[in-house]
């Protein structure tokens, strides 16, 4: 099974996409988790990405599209993948679709994680006191999740049209939103497309 999970920041996709991933046998995929690492090591992808984190804007498409080329075409081969923070746009959508589908690799099923805007702010001020992101002022939350508002709603209802799109409550209690993602999950399971 190859699973988009969508959501705004502080939505739990991390943890989200870690429980299904582990559900289902299949790999877990952050493109968020990626491009800290190359931001970490300092690598011409890293150093290229670097500023746009720190802003909270969108790293742009080609540098995503490269880090996650390989990770998501041999987690195809392997059985399938839990992808958590990209495409964000409709035009990645598109750009992802065509270059997953010549390598069979191309989402299946879009889950989104739907959280009110004042539970995100306080979630993300939270997690920036216990890990410190670059990315977790205040300031920059408000922004990353004004960005997330303004061009996720083309992609989803892309993902509405072409694939299938599953909408989940993720303000409940993280056990709870595991348990209706996997059950919705495993409700469409026989209806997806290859």
């Amino acid at each position: 099974m190859r699973i988009l999970l969508v959501g705004p920041p502080g939505s739990g996709k991390g943890t989200q996409a870690v429980r299904i991933a582990e559900h289902f046998g299949i790999e877990h995929i952050s493109s968020g988790d990626l491009l800290r690492g190359h931001i970490a090591r300092a690598t011409p992808i890293g150093q290229a990405a670097d500023a746009y984190v720190r802003r909270g804007d969108l790293v742009p498409d080609g540098l995503v599209m490269d880090v996650l080329r390989k990770p998501v075409e041999a987690a195809s081969r392997a059985g399938g993948y839990v992808l958590d923070g990209f495409p964000r746009t409709l035009a990645q959508a598109e750009a992802a679709y065509h270059v997953a589908k010549d390598l069979g690799a191309s989402v299946q099923v879009a889950v989104s994680l739907e959280v009110p805007r004042e539970e995100l702010v306080r979630r993300l001020l939270e997690r920036a006191g216990v890990a410190g992101r670059s990315d977790d002022r205040e300031d920059v939350i408000r922004h990353r999740l004004e960005v997330f508002d303004k061009v996720t709603p083309p992609m989803l209802a892309y993902y509405d049209r072409r694939e299938v799109l599953l909408t989940i409550d993720g303000s409940r209690p993280v056990a709870e939103v595991t348990k209706v993602a996997i059950e919705e999950l495993e409700r469409v399971a026989p209806t997806l497309r290859d």
